[in-house]
């Protein structure tokens, strides 16, 4: 046994009635009573409530952190109860937005915590107001783009946040301590070229690998939340569940050599100055996308890529890609017409899916 568990044996004295139900977490020696009302006090922001958002908003608010914000711009599809641990079909049915679905079941697993579910695409215009006044950020976004908006906006704000990716049967997740740890941008200076990287729609996701990364989220959370920042990660830890390896890569000295702009306070994602943009294409029920990272697309590659997601022809001025109820046109450079929606956020949705950041 270790020397923490020795240090504080299960008392026999009953907990005050507001921490009764979480005296299992709280007879944990490392966190104990004190750590549990901080955890009561705190903060938090889940940015995406998909994936790894559902699986972290769930285990925080078991948890009894305080408040916890999510902000997700999408609705649930079939295919998502694979993975996205909160929903059923009867969400599904219910043809709800994620955020307001997952609240719905949150309050009813811990009604002493306020839950604020926020319908929004995150962006340069809205991050920091999302972010205000909480004390820890959550990833549980699917690209990059939004991840280095938040990158800036927690390093600008002094927010600790966590972030994490997975993809397949593999998963990756940092802390990031503002002024303290690496950042993200530390580790990853750009994000991957358009299409380039593969996304979990065109090379697939397990619900395993998930829950694994996820949790790793929301411990590395409880510890900030409940006063133990030295006790974070201070490693990127990797895990890869279907070859069964665990890798930690250490980050020491990463932040003092890469001379990172965001962390000498050039925050270009929340500027705007890096962001993609977009225009709802009049008459068409259409929007165009272009990327933030303008470079040439091999449209060979990305189309053997989609074959097996949709009905993909092209030639070498454009791919086109009909899959659901959408027809994707990307061009060379980047740029994509997403027809069969007016609405950005949800053309932003598509093209993340299948096209990458």
């Amino acid at each position: 046994m270790s020397e923490r568990l020795r240090e504080n044996p299960t008392p026999d004295v009953p907990l005050p009635g507001d921490l009764a139900r979480y005296a299992r977490q709280v007879r944990y020696a490392p966190l104990g009573e004190e750590g549990q009302r901080r955890l009561l006090d705190s903060r938090v922001l889940i940015c995406g409530c998909g994936a790894l958002g559902t699986v972290a908003a769930n285990v925080l608010v078991r948890a009894g952190v305080g408040h916890v914000r999510i902000v997700d711009r999408d609705f649930l599809e079939l295919n998502n109860l694979q993975r996205q641990s909160l929903f059923d079909e009867e969400d599904l049915r219910a043809d709800l937005p994620k955020s307001v679905a997952a609240a719905a079941k949150l309050r009813k697993i811990n009604s002493a915590v306020e839950i604020e579910p926020v319908v929004a695409d995150v962006d340069f215009t809205n991050i920091e107001s999302l972010a205000a006044g909480v004390d820890c950020v959550v990833d549980g976004t699917d690209n990059f783009e939004t991840r280095f908006l938040i990158n800036d906006a927690a390093l600008k704000l002094g927010v600790p946040w966590v972030y994490g990716g997975c993809l397949g049967a593999e998963g990756q997740t940092m802390t990031i301590i503002p002024g303290e740890t690496p950042c993200l941008r530390c580790l990853i200076p750009e994000p991957p070229d358009t299409g380039a990287a593969p996304t979990c729609d065109t090379a697939g996701i397990l619900a395993a690998i998930i829950g694994v990364i996820a949790s790793y989220e929301a411990m590395e959370a409880i510890k900030i939340l409940s006063g133990h920042r030295a006790d974070i990660s201070r490693t990127l830890t990797v895990i890869d569940m279907w070859e069964n390896r665990v890798r930690q890569v250490k980050l020491a000295g990463l932040r003092e050599s890469s001379d990172c702009p965001a962390c000498r306070g050039d925050y270009q994602w929340l500027t705007g100055d890096r962001r993609s943009s977009s225009a709802v294409l009049c008459g068409r029920n259409a929007v165009q996308l272009t990327p933030s990272n303008t470079q040439r697309l091999s449209l060979a590659s990305l189309a053997d890529k989609l074959a097996k997601v949709g009905r993909v022809s092209h030639n070498a001025f454009l791919l086109r890609l009909a899959v659901d109820d959408y027809l994707l046109t990307i061009f060379p450079d980047g740029r994509a017409i997403i027809g069969g929606t007016e609405d950005v956020a949800t053309a932003r949705s598509v093209y993340a899916r299948y096209i990458g950041s």
